[in-house]
C-alpha cells in the first residue's frame, strides 16, 4: 500500500470519528423542559386565606379577573447547560489526555534508535511526534470507551462529569490517530509500516481487548511497537531493537495487569507478581560488576595488564539508572502488596508509568548511547512534578 493510500485511510478515520461525534452528541442531548416547567414557580401548600370568600349569594362571591390571552407574557427559555456543546477547557483536556504521562513517551523512540545503533536525527523526532499523537489518541479513546464505567467509579473525570462531550473525545482520538500516521509517513515507509499496526493495537485495546485477558498483552505489544518505531524511523536494523522492546513490553505487561484492579483493589497477588517481574527487569538492566578480560586474539593488540577480571566500562552509570528504575517501581508495588487498597494500587500504577523513563534511559545506556540516556533521564523530574497536579491513571 502506498503512502498516499495510508494517508487517505487516516483521513477517512478522522471523518468517521467526526460524524460519530456529532451523532453521539445529538443522541446524548437531554430533552428540553416543557414550557410549563419553566414558567411555574416553586410549589407551596394552599392556605385557607388564599381561598376566595364563599357566600350564599352568588353576587357576593368575588371572582378573580382573568387576564387576556394577549396580555400573558411568553415564558423566557434559557438553554440548559447540558444542551450547549461541551468542548471543555484546556485544563479539562489536560486531565483527559493525562499530559504528565506524555513524558514517558519520547524515551521509547530514543531507546529504539539507540538499540539500532543510530544517533537521534530528524526522522527520530518525527517518530517521537507520531508516538505522542498515537498515545494521546489512546488516552482520549480510552475515556470514551469507559465513560459508562467511569460514571459509576470516577464521576469526576471530564466525560462523566459533562465537562467534555463524548463526541469531542472520539473526534480528538480520530484526529490524533490520523496525525500520528501522517508523521510516521514523513519519517519513511519503514516507520509507517510499524505505526499502522501500532495504531490498530491502540484502537483494538481501547475498544474491546482491555476488557478480557488480552488487555495486558495488547498494551505490552503497543509499547514494544512504539520502541521499534524509533528504530525503524532512524534507519537502523529493527532486529537489534527486539531485546529492548521485549524488556519494555514485560514491564508494561506487569503494570497493566495491576491497573485492572486499581479502582477495586483487594488482591495482593497481582502486585506481588508485578514486583517480581520488574525486579527481574532491573536485574537484567544492571551491568555485571566485573567483566572477564582475555588475552588478545591473533593479530590483535593485547590489553594492558595481565588476563583476569576488570570492571565493565560505564558500569556505574548503567547501575545508577537500573537502581533508579527499581526504586521508582518497587516501592509503590511493595505498598500495594502489603495493603492492596484502591489508593495504594493506583499509586503503584502511577509509579510503574513513571518508571518507564529510567527504564528507557537504562536501555539507551546499555546500547552505548549515554547522551541519549541522560536526555531521557532528565524527563523524570518533570513527570514527577506534573504528576502531582494531574493524575496519570
Amino acid at each position: 500500500m502506498t503512502r498516499h493510500g495510508l494517508v487517505a485511510i487516516a483521513l477517512a478515520v478522522t471523518v468517521a470519528a467526526v460524524v460519530g461525534a456529532r451523532g453521539s452528541s445529538a443522541r446524548g442531548r437531554p430533552r428540553p423542559r416543557q414550557a410549563a416547567d419553566a414558567s411555574e414557580g416553586p410549589s407551596r401548600p394552599v392556605r385557607a386565606d388564599d381561598d376566595p370568600v364563599v357566600s350564599d349569594d352568588p353576587a357576593a362571591t368575588p371572582t378573580a379577573p382573568r387576564p387576556a390571552a394577549d396580555s400573558v407574557p411568553a415564558p423566557t427559555r434559557t438553554p440548559h447547560p447540558s444542551q450547549r456543546p461541551a468542548l471543555g477547557t484546556p485544563a479539562d483536556w489536560v486531565e483527559l489526555l493525562r499530559l504528565p504521562a506524555l513524558f514517558t513517551v519520547p524515551g521509547d523512540a530514543l531507546a529504539g534508535a539507540a538499540a539500532a545503533g543510530r544517533a537521534p536525527g530528524a526522522r527520530t523526532l518525527l517518530a517521537v511526534g507520531s508516538s505522542l499523537c498515537l498515545y494521546q489518541a489512546g488516552m482520549a479513546l480510552n475515556d470514551w470507551a469507559d465513560r459508562a464505567e467511569d460514571a459509576a467509579e470516577r464521576p469526576h473525570r471530564p466525560l462523566p462529569s459533562g465537562r467534555i462531550a463524548p463526541g469531542a473525545a472520539l473526534a480528538a482520538a480520530g484526529a490524533l490517530t490520523a496525525l500520528g500516521l501522517a508523521l510516521a509517513a514523513r519519517a519513511g515507509r519503514p516507520a509507517l509500516t510499524v505505526a499502522v499496526p501500532l495504531a490498530a493495537t491502540v484502537w483494538a485495546y481501547d475498544l474491546g481487548l482491555k476488557r478480557n485477558w488480552a488487555g495486558p498483552p495488547a498494551m505490552a505489544a503497543a509499547r514494544s511497537l512504539d520502541l521499534v518505531l524509533g528504530a525503524a524511523a532512524s534507519g537502523g536494523r529493527v532486529r537489534d531493537a527486539v531485546p529492548s522492546a521485549a524488556a519494555l513490553g514485560v514491564h508494561t505487561l506487569a503494570v497493566t495487569a495491576v491497573s485492572r484492579r486499581e479502582t477495586q483493589g483487594g488482591s495482593a497477588a497481582v502486585p506481588l507478581a508485578a514486583l517480581a517481574v520488574t525486579s527481574g527487569v532491573a536485574y537484567a538492566l544492571a551491568p555485571p560488576a566485573m567483566a572477564l578480560r582475555l588475552p588478545a586474539d591473533r593479530g590483535g593488540a593485547a590489553p594492558l595488564g595481565p588476563p583476569g577480571l576488570t570492571r565493565a566500562p560505564g558500569g556505574a552509570f548503567r547501575a545508577a539508572l537500573a537502581l533508579g528504575y527499581a526504586a521508582t517501581v518497587a516501592r509503590p508495588l511493595a505498598h500495594a502488596v502489603l495493603n492492596p487498597s484502591p489508593p495504594l494500587t493506583q499509586r503503584a500504577v502511577g509509579g510503574g508509568i513513571r518508571a518507564m523513563i529510567p527504564l528507557q534511559a537504562a536501555l539507551s545506556a546499555r546500547a552505548g548511547a549515554p547522551v541519549t540516556a541522560l536526555c531521557t533521564a532528565a524527563l523524570a523530574p518533570l513527570a514527577r512534578r506534573f504528576a502531582r497536579k494531574v493524575s496519570v491513571t
